[in-house]
């Protein structure tokens, strides 16, 4: 199917929309935490706080997932998770309540998490049967988090933490307009009808929840180092503007990986699990450099390696998830991928991670992650091993059938 039959004019929209959502999130993601604790909240209650979004999205992921999928429009959903997230925002800058916002937080949470997960079906449906690539779009959403965080750095300095959300509304409304001009993104026929029996068969494949399990090894350490960075490189005597451009850092150089990625990723099973092997090993590197990092700046430089670890996992385990799980299941595969990144694993990261930032500080802290994400990388590597043997079992088996 041609660019045209979708109209350019939709596929240009498409790149906007994403720019503006991943901005719109780099903003709560990157000084939310600061906001907490100007209002008094302490490392464990942020922690506590953040660990109920991923017990939420372990029900409602897939529950919107499960609803995009029975409906067929991504959009919809979008939009219903978008008007949810700036109502509940709205409340919980109005208080400084602890036990209010946590209440609060937990209904943010319920709209929030499925939007990755959802923009991401959302593009993969959009561009099937096309000759685009899916990091050419996410690579657009990568550039709207670097950006808008670097540029918000700054204002929210001026404005003060406190005005927060001015800033995150801003963007917020301008993500839900772009929303409503996008399509669908189920306009296309499947090959098979959705079904509920159908539906559970995501959940029984047995390689696909062996790789989810293992991106919770290598998703732990990243959501405590996505929770606490900001308050670590404050701890450091870095600014609103620095912790901006640490965000900034995090996530421009995502975009050439991206490309790169579209271009020369062979899209087989045992290559992108290889991939995944090599990226965890990185990852482990990561964390340990951070581990003894002693400066803001130091910092900035070490999330340049964001790009390559995150936004190569990211990448490569959303095709890997495209390529184990049917097209009609798309969405609730996604879904079950994000959950590596958001349920269990946040869950642990925000109890958890809270309780050793404050009580055994950051570089230990990063080389306990460091421990975590290499058992991450032993299993990739015995994944792909396996892989390897069964394919090298069946080409012997069908030389001897010849």
């Amino acid at each position: 199917m041609s660019d045209h039959t979708i109209g350019r004019n939709m596929l240009g929209m498409l790149k906007v929309f994403n720019f503006v959502l991943y901005g719109a999130l780099a903003i709560y993601s990157t000084f939310f935490a600061l906001y907490l604790k100007d209002i008094g909240f302490t490392p464990v209650q942020i922690g506590l706080l953040v660990a109920g979004g991923p017990l939420i999205g372990l029900v409602a992921n897939p529950f919107w997932a499960y609803c995009a999928d029975r409906f067929r429009n991504n959009k919809r959903i979008l939009i219903i998770c978008l008007i949810g997230n700036f109502i509940c925002m709205q409340f919980v800058f109005m208080t400084e309540s602890y036990p209010l916002i946590y209440s609060l937080m937990l209904f943010y949470f319920m709209f929030q998490s499925p939007l990755f997960t959802q923009s991401n079906s959302l593009i993969l449906n959009v561009i099937e049967g096309t000759n685009r690539k899916f990091g050419e779009f996410r690579a657009w959403g990568s550039l709207g988090w670097a950006l808008i965080a670097v540029i918000a750095g700054p204002i929210i300095g001026w404005l003060g933490i406190n005005k927060l959300w001015i800033v995150f509304d801003a963007m917020l409304l301008f993500t839900i307009f772009f929303t409503f001009l996008m399509p669908r993104g189920n306009e296309r026929e499947q090959k098979e009808k959705f079904t509920n029996k159908g539906y559970f068969t995501v959940f029984q494949n047995k390689n696909f929840l062996i790789f989810v399990c293992l991106g919770v090894l290598i998703s732990i350490p990243n959501s405590m180092n996505t929770t606490f960075l900001s308050i670590y490189i404050r701890g450091l005597g870095g600014t609103n503007t620095v912790v901006g451009w640490a965000a900034f850092a995090t996530a421009i150089l995502e975009v050439p990986v991206f490309l790169l990625l579209d271009r020369y990723l062979k899209k087989n099973s045992r290559t992108m699990l290889g991939w995944l092997t090599v990226i965890s090993l990185l990852f482990s590197a990561r964390w340990l450099l951070m581990s003894v990092a002693s400066s803001a700046i130091q910092v900035i430089f070490i999330q340049l390696l964001h790009a390559i670890t995150f936004g190569g996992y990211y990448y490569v385990g959303t095709q890997l998830t495209s390529h184990l799980v049917p097209g009609e299941y798309r969405s609730s595969g996604q879904a079950v991928y994000g959950l590596t990144w958001g349920g269990i694993s946040g869950i642990i990261a925000g109890i958890l991670g809270g309780w050793m930032f404050e009580n055994l500080g950051a570089p230990v802290l990063y080389r306990i992650c460091f421990g975590i994400t290499i058992c991450g990388f032993i299993g990739f590597y015995l994944l792909q091993n396996s892989y390897r043997i069964n394919e090298r079992y069946a080409s012997a088996q069908s030389e001897k059938t010849m």
